[in-house]
């Protein structure tokens, strides 16, 4: 093992339940649902073009209500800046510091280094766009300034254990929701068929799009794929659930579970989050009795999603 990565004793901890909002009323929505921290994008720089996302004056309005109920405000902007971009970013980040946002959430080095500037007194998060895999990685993340990291998606239960115990920092997973078929979201799909980049907050999704595999001398044999009525699903995966690993999770010492869903509605807002909320809190006051409840799943299930990993 490399001799500068400390091994961290794993202490039992509550995980923070770290929620996503598109809209000051989805902010809201989530706090009253259990949510411990929101993660919001402002206008711009914050990979969601096609969610309403916050202006300044709401993002203002839900730090202000983050930290009237004890709890915590996260902004995203963890767009990879083209040049043009550039010259905007000190005057957001500036204002992120000045109304007092709990961590700024960046992918883009050189955002990093604008951050650190113009936003000295706030806390950065590092987004799974970084596509954090391994301890190595993370340390140098922390050598950099950053106080938590996002791990990548596609971490198995031993890899994720094995981060755990090789690092000081804090440390975040994503829980539920969608995934890329792309490693951490990073896709050129979306650019090449429609020009619209994923990694500038316009991603179309074709990957969900319904697709027939034909080999070239065989022109209308499709190669048999797992099919329904509507074709087959060559690209697209399921949707991310960990309920039923929550405990196990939670024994890892991880810091944070996070909820994908900036542009999910308000009713899925509700039920996942109140699913995830009271499983947390049930595996934490009785580890050793708790047993996963199906009025949980039967909310996750209910609400509209793809079929569960």
């Amino acid at each position: 093992m490399i001799q500068y990565l400390s091994r961290r004793h794993i202490q039992r901890k509550k995980p923070e339940l770290l929620a996503p909002a598109g809209s000051f009323e989805k902010c809201r929505i989530a706090f009253l649902y259990g949510a411990d921290a929101v993660y919001v994008g402002g206008k711009d720089f914050s990979l969601r073009a096609y969610t309403r996302n916050l202006n300044r004056e709401e993002l203002a309005q839900a730090c202000f209500l983050a930290h009237q109920l004890g709890k915590k405000l996260y902004v995203t902007v963890n767009v990879f800046a083209r040049e043009e971009e550039i010259s905007a970013l000190p005057e957001f980040l500036s204002y992120l510091q000045e109304i007092r946002v709990d961590a700024i959430v960046i992918s883009d080095p050189g955002i990093l280094l604008l951050a650190q500037r113009w936003a000295p007194a706030i806390p950065i998060h590092l987004s799974t766009q970084a596509n954090t895999t391994n301890s190595l990685s993370a340390f140098f993340w922390q050598k950099q300034g950053i106080q938590r990291i996002n791990l990548a998606r596609e971490l198995s239960y031993r890899e994720l254990s094995s981060i755990c115990q090789q690092t000081q920092m804090e440390l975040e997973v994503f829980v539920h929701g969608s995934l890329c078929m792309a490693y951490s979201g990073r896709c050129l799909v979306s650019a090449f068929l429609n020009q619209r980049p994923a990694n500038q907050g316009l991603c179309t999704q074709p990957c969900r799009w319904q697709y027939h595999l034909v080999e070239e001398k065989r022109s209308g044999e499709y190669f048999p794929i797992s099919e329904d009525e509507h074709g087959s699903y060559i690209l697209n995966s399921k949707d991310l659930c960990l309920l039923p690993a929550l405990g196990r999770l939670m024994d890892l010492g991880i810091d944070a579970f996070k909820i994908e869903g900036r542009m999910k509605g308000v009713l899925y807002l509700a039920s996942v989050i109140r699913s995830y909320r009271q499983a947390i809190d049930s595996y934490w006051e009785h580890p050793e009795a708790f047993r996963l409840e199906a009025r949980w799943e039967n909310d996750l299930q209910w609400v509209s999603h793809r079929p569960y990993t």
